[in-house]
C-alpha cells in the first residue's frame, strides 16, 4: 500500500465538486492520502513534493472536452521539474454532460503526458452528469463507484470506471434547462440573455 498525493485542479478549487469528490475519495483510502489545490503560485512546490508519494490523483472538471488550463499549466511545470522517483498518475474527471464519454479525450490527454513524460498511468474515473450527481438521490451512484476507484488504486490494480446518473438524455436536458432557467432568475439574468452570444 502507498500514499496518494489528491491535486484538485479545478479553477475554482477551494469551492469545487472537485473538492467534494475528492472528499469521498479521502474517506475511502485508507493511506492517509494528502490533498492540495493546483494555485498558480504553487506549482513548483507541488512539484518537490510529489516523490514522496506512490500516486498522484487528478481531480477536475472537463473544460472545453479536455483539461483545465489550471492543470495544463502545471503539467509543463511537472515536466520541467520532475521527481527522480515518479509515481502513478491516475484520474478522477467530472463533466456536466450526461455521458460519462465525454471525459475520454481528456484521459488521453493525460495518458499522453505519462507516456511522453515517463510515468505510469493508472486509474480512470469518468463521471457523467458530475455537475449535478451530487445533489440528487443518485449520489449513492458516485460513491459506490468512488468507493471502488479508491480501492483500486491502493491495491494497486488499475482500471477504468465510470457512472452517470440513469436518465434518458431528454430528461437529463429538461431538468437541467429549467435548473440554469431559475438559477438566472434568482440572478437577474433572463433565459433570453442567457441563450444571447453577447457577453457583457
Amino acid at each position: 500500500m502507498g500514499k496518494v498525493m489528491i491535486l484538485n485542479a479545478s479553477p475554482r478549487a477551494p469551492r469545487s465538486n472537485s473538492k467534494r469528490y475528492a472528499e469521498i475519495f479521502s474517506k475511502y483510502d485508507p493511506s492517509g492520502c494528502e490533498y492540495y489545490n493546483i494555485t498558480k503560485s504553487n506549482h513548483k512546490d507541488l512539484c518537490a513534493k510529489i516523490e514522496a508519494f506512490s500516486d498522484v490523483l487528478f481531480v477536475f472538471p472537463l473544460y472545453v472536452d479536455g483539461i483545465p488550463s489550471t492543470l495544463l499549466q502545471f503539467l509543463k511545470t511537472l515536466e520541467d521539474h520532475a521527481p527522480r522517483s515518479k509515481p502513478v498518475i491516475s484520474v478522477l474527471i467530472n463533466c456536466g454532460f450526461i455521458e460519462w464519454e465525454q471525459n475520454d479525450v481528456a484521459i488521453s490527454m493525460i495518458k499522453l503526458f505519462c507516456g511522453q513524460n515517463g510515468y505510469a498511468f493508472g486509474s480512470a474515473l469518468s463521471i457523467g452528469s458530475g455537475e449535478a450527481i451530487l445533489d440528487t438521490p443518485f449520489k449513492f451512484l458516485a460513491d459506490k463507484k468512488i468507493k471502488k476507484f479508491a480501492a483500486s488504486i491502493d491495491k494497486q490494480k488499475y482500471g477504468s470506471f465510470h457512472t452517470a446518473m440513469p436518465l434518458t438524455k431528454r430528461v437529463y436536458i429538461n431538468a437541467s434547462t429549467d435548473y440554469w432557467i431559475r438559477y438566472g432568475k434568482k440572478n437577474g439574468i433572463t433565459r433570453e440573455q442567457m441563450e444571447s452570444m453577447k457577453i457583457e
